[in-house]
């Protein structure tokens, strides 16, 4: 095993926290672990990869990063949530990072919660569902995060080993 494949499953790694994580763009940087995989040509498998299979996966994960920038905001508006619900998820979320993974949970759906609530000046329970809202989004977004990151580790193992 090479330095370019160490690096790549480093990627990988990174990828899979980076799709928690709002900090770190996940599935971009395990994509990049795939391309040093593609450019090593190394291969576990007994094809090689190829740039087909590299270009397709170049399309998903620009698909589910452009998604995680969208679903929360749509699944936050389509139940009655303003913007300050989804800055208070995120402000909530790096709270929560302190007690994960409970604290994660928690402290988004109390961000969103307060955010709505204080910063768009709604009820309690407007307040409760734009929250609701905000979480699902959140939650929505990090699943697709997770899965497109944990299969091109999966592809990065696969091809290295």
């Amino acid at each position: 095993m090479d330095v370019w494949c160490v690096l790549a499953l480093i990627l990988g790694l990174l990828g899979i926290i980076g799709s928690i994580l709002p900090a770190l763009p996940g599935p971009p940087l395990s994509w990049l672990g795939l391309l040093l995989v593609f450019i090593s040509g190394t291969k576990g498998v007994a094809d090689p990869m190829t740039s087909r299979f590299l270009f397709i996966w170049l399309a998903v994960v620009t698909v589910v990063t452009i998604l995680d920038y969208v679903v929360p905001a749509w699944f936050t508006k389509i139940t009655g949530g303003h913007k300050q619900a989804s800055v208070g998820a995120i402000v909530g979320l790096f709270v929560g990072l302190l007690l994960p993974p409970v604290g994660i949970i928690l402290g988004s759906l109390l961000g969103a919660f307060l955010g709505e609530w204080l910063g768009a000046d709604r009820g309690a329970w407007e307040s409760f569902k734009a929250s609701i809202g905000a979480f699902l989004g959140f939650i929505f977004g990090t699943g697709m995060k997770l899965i497109c990151s944990g299969i091109i580790l999966w592809e990065i193992i696969r091809y290295v080993f």
